[in-house]
């Protein structure tokens, strides 16, 4: 996918795209008609391979359909039922019996999702090491705190690193807690799985009621999904995701926000990395734009506000099936994701290649000394001897701290 409205969309690649979501549909459908078929309501004869049935060119179709019903469930069955009743009548006949269209898109969603998240998860760990290299190696750069805008007292880069790892850490902690919340939707009309349970009867199992939550924790088997309650208006796995794409847009934004001010030309303490063709200006051929910063921070100005709308869809999801608020989360959860992946992205080219300028930062000591040690001074006594190296605190141990957290994540590398 590509995107004139957001620069980098193809970092995203088919991250929550519509043929994405059609597949994770079919998928869903697959599932259950073989489930099924595994717990005894339906003939062996019903299962079907689904997958060969669609193309990405049938997205524009089954969207084209939507409005209809409202969700793109319909049109999808419905062709999917057109394409296999020749030559599998048992097939076309069972397909969907027993879910309801959210039950489809909301396990289908969490499927998408996952993706995204496991993408996200991928350029964290780079993220770690990177950060974490940068603080081990900059423990003793030594450059002007800032606080309010101006100058305040010593720190090393080293310490502005580790405080860009915490964020990231923390949006990594963030997104391993998503995971149990990647649940299936299984409730038919109204939650209560009653079509399912019926189905089981009339198939003439023993207990029907346990068929139907055999075949709900199946489907999350299958699918590699979480078993869950039916969540239809208990929309805290939609929520969690959101929260935690936020979390780590936080992190990236507040990285590119530092890197973008001390790029500036007055300060000239870091430069994002080169990359022939990028940062130029189309009438100042002086100009390198920091780009990767500019984009990272577009993402995280606009990322709350769409996981806003998701707990605002939360607590509106009225009664046992949501009368828009449903509908409300689909672009946004899409949106959110994508923006975030590409985030994720930049922000791991930003940091892996930054280069910090040591020599630019002493300069900035040197000539900010009196500002930097005043607080010195009037703890110490006027007159004390004052030294911006001597007046670092306790940032080593800050540094080692947050460097020990980074090297229990997952797949850091040393």
């Amino acid at each position: 996918m590509t995107d004139l409205f957001w620069a980098g969309d193809e970092r995203a690649g088919s991250a929550m795209s519509q043929t994405s979501f059609l597949s994770a549909m079919v998928r869903v459908e697959e599932a259950w008609l073989a489930g099924l078929v595994t717990v005894g309501i339906a003939p062996n004869a019903a299962k079907a391979d689904l997958a060969g049935l669609v193309e990405p060119a049938d997205a524009d179709r089954v969207a084209a359909a939507s409005e209809a019903g409202g969700n793109p469930v319909l049109p999808l069955v419905s062709l999917l039922r057109n394409r296999i009743t020749q030559s599998n009548a048992d097939a076309a006949r069972w397909l969907h019996r027993g879910l309801t269209s959210q039950d489809v898109v909301d396990t289908a969603l969490m499927l998408c999702l996952r993706e995204a998240l496991d993408g996200i998860d991928a350029e964290l760990t780079v993220q770690v090491t990177a950060l974490s290299r940068l603080a081990d190696a900059h423990r003793s750069t030594v450059m002007a705190g800032r606080t309010l805008t101006q100058h305040a007292v010593p720190i090393t880069f080293g310490l502005k690193a580790v405080g860009w790892l915490v964020g990231v850490l923390d949006a990594a902690d963030a997104l391993a807690g998503t995971r149990p919340a990647l649940a299936v939707q299984v409730g038919g009309a109204a939650g209560t799985s009653a079509a399912t349970t019926e189905l089981a009867r009339g198939a003439g199992l023993h207990d029907p009621a346990a068929a139907a939550v055999e075949l709900a924790d199946g489907l999350a088997t299958t699918l590699g999904l979480a078993p869950r309650p039916p969540w239809h208006t208990s929309r805290r796995p939609v929520t969690v995701v959101g929260d935690a794409l936020v979390t780590a847009t936080d992190a990236w934004g507040r990285i590119a926000s530092d890197v973008a001010t001390l790029g500036r030309p007055e300060i000239g303490e870091v430069v994002e990395p080169a990359v022939a063709g990028r940062g130029g200006s189309s009438t100042m051929p002086q100009k390198q734009n920091p780009v990767l910063s500019v984009l990272v921070r577009r993402a995280a100005i606009t990322t709350p506000a769409l996981a806003a709308t998701l707990h605002t869809a939360a607590a509106l999801a009225v009664d046992e099936r949501p009368d828009g608020p449903w509908h409300a989360e689909w672009a946004t959860l899409r949106t959110l994701a994508r923006r975030a992946v590409v985030a994720g992205s930049q922000t791991t080219e930003l940091v892996s290649g930054l280069r910090v300028n040591s020599d630019r930062m002493a300069e900035t000591v040197a000539r900010a000394h009196d500002a930097l040690v005043a607080e010195q001074r009037s703890i110490s006594g006027e007159g004390a001897g004052t030294d911006p190296m001597t007046y670092l605190g306790a940032a080593d141990h800050v540094i080692d701290a947050v460097l020990s957290r980074a090297h229990t994540h997952p797949g850091t590398a040393p």
